[in-house]
């Protein structure tokens, strides 16, 4: 994984010398018809059945996540949902008004994180990075490169 280093503020602390700090160089975007098709060339399956799936699963993942429910996701993970409310103070009634947000908790599993444990790094040190390929960003898709395993 390619990454950059920058400079930041320690937030709780402003006045304190800046540290610097990795952030990783997005090699360009992976989008659902990309995805289905690296899918399909490993499996028996079309792009467009892969593609179907993907978008029935993205259509029901919010309703399961809006009743409460944690969505398992195999050796993938687990999505959940969290909110973002203001506090009330002790004795004070609490109602759904000072809930601000919703926001979605991914908890990745066992296989994942050992997959990605494994991660190299490579430091970039131009203004501008290209994706993996063909030698630009495909207007922000990754040409249909698939990351070593």
């Amino acid at each position: 994984m390619k990454f950059k280093v920058i400079e930041k503020n320690i937030p709780m602390r402003p006045d304190a010398p800046k540290k610097q700090y990795a952030i990783p160089i997005n090699a360009g975007r992976m989008t659902l018809k990309d995805f289905a098709r690296e899918i399909a060339g490993r499996s028996s399956l079309t792009r467009g059945d892969i593609e179907n799936v993907l978008s029935n699963f993205l259509d029901e993942l919010p309703t399961f996540l809006k009743i409460g429910m944690s969505v398992q996701l195999g050796d993938f993970g687990t999505l959940r949902l969290n909110l973002q409310s203001e506090g009330v103070e002790q004795g004070q009634k609490f109602d759904s008004s000072k809930i601000k947000g919703v926001k979605v908790i991914f908890t990745p599993g066992a296989a994942l994180k050992k997959e990605l444990a494994d991660t190299s790094f490579e430091e970039v040190h131009e203004q501008t990075v290209t994706a993996p390929g063909n030698g630009n960003n495909n207007g922000g898709r990754n040409g249909g490169v698939v990351p070593p395993r």
